[in-house]
């Protein structure tokens, strides 16, 4: 059985997270006093983990996504572009009466 790539990376990206934040609080007793500062440095470190070594599990992330969001046809449209596409058609129809009466003022 082959795990989805979207949950290998996003496992990957708390383990990047997650490991330094535990090596320094348990190795670094004054980080401990200031948990803020360590979340702080376990994010940016986590980050350049993430950017350095998870480029493989992203773009297979990626992939994954896009093949899914292209398997649903062209002609299918999520509920929010339906939404945004009546909303432009509203916008776009010309009105009847307000026109004139704003032109006269």
């Amino acid at each position: 059985m082959k795990l989805p790539p979207i949950l290998v990376y996003s496992v990957l990206r708390l383990l990047a997270f997650l490991v330094p934040l535990a090596i320094m609080w348990f190795f670094f007793p004054i980080m401990r006093e200031y948990w803020w500062l360590t979340a702080i440095f376990a994010a940016l470190i986590g980050m350049s983990l993430s950017v350095l070594f998870l480029r493989k599990p992203l773009s297979g992330a990626s992939a994954d996504i896009y093949e899914r969001r292209e398997s649903r046809g062209p002609g299918r449209q999520s509920a929010a572009a339906q939404d945004a596409d009546a909303e432009d058609a509203a916008l776009d129809a010309p009105t009847s009466g307000d026109s004139g009466a704003q032109r006269e003022s």
